[in-house]
């Protein structure tokens, strides 16, 4: 019913800045906080950044200060601007969006693919 598609990825040298956009599309008929993830090689996956349907954000400290999560309502599209990349951004990045997929229904969990971000001199 509804698919996340995640562009923007790729491979950067150290400093440089990539910009992740995440698009929903199906049957939406509400969608609450938006989310990115990441998943580095031997690592657990972690939260990057959120921002609800409101617009209030939240970034893991890591990434404070670099990273800006926006999203655009009408688009239903949640974007991650990446600034002053460094190596230890390399991972595999998803986006997560509660669903609401029918009139009553309740929320749904949806990621998208995954989307590489590599960083490396």
């Amino acid at each position: 019913q509804v698919q996340l598609v995640e562009s923007g990825g790729g491979l950067v040298q150290p400093g440089e800045s990539l910009r992740l956009s995440c698009a929903a599309s199906g049957s939406i008929f509400g969608i609450s906080a938006m989310a990115w993830y990441r998943q580095a090689p031997g690592k657990e996956r972690e939260l990057v950044a959120d921002i609800s349907s409101g617009g209030s954000t939240n970034y893991a400290d890591s990434v404070k200060g670099r990273f800006t999560i926006s999203r655009d309502n009408a688009k239903n599209t949640v974007y991650l601007q990446m600034n002053s990349l460094k190596p230890e951004d390399t991972a595999v990045y998803y986006c997560n969006a509660p669903v609401r997929v029918a009139v009553w229904g309740g929320y749904v969990d949806y990621w998208g693919q995954g989307i590489q971000v590599t960083v490396s001199s």
